[in-house]
């Protein structure tokens, strides 16, 4: 049988803007984005990072595992480059070798609000 091909290769994460931690330091408030390969090989992805006040952050790096999921916390470094994102808005474009699923995520502890989105998907 023949391994099922699920998710995209393009991601567009259009809402990033990170939150204070609050005041519960044991579930600061944050950003994540969630990658999930379902596939036997691993996932090489580009990650380009938009701001409203500078340009772009190009060509960071992210490996994720055959079969395995990671989670990217975005208020901490990321990627293999060990980029710390300023506070502010921005977009987050992910560019993967083979398909993967993606979600992004946020915590705001000011309000006590989770929000979770796929994001933009392009086939």
């Amino acid at each position: 049988m023949s391994e099922k091909v699920l998710g995209y290769q393009h991601y567009m994460f259009i809402d990033g803007d990170l939150p204070g931690s609050g005041d519960d330091p044991e579930l600061p408030g944050h950003e994540a984005m969630m990658i999930t390969n379902k596939s036997s090989e691993d996932a090489h992805i580009l990650v380009n990072l938009y701001f409203s006040e500078k340009e772009p952050v190009e060509g960071l790096h992210l490996t994720v595992p055959a079969k395995r999921v990671i989670c990217v916390r975005m208020d901490l470094p990321i990627c293999e480059e060990n980029y710390q994102i300023p506070f502010g808005q921005y977009s987050v474009e992910l560019d993967a070798d083979i398909p993967v699923c993606a979600c992004f995520g946020r915590l705001d502890r000011r309000h006590n609000l989770g929000y979770y989105t796929t994001g933009y998907c392009a086939v």
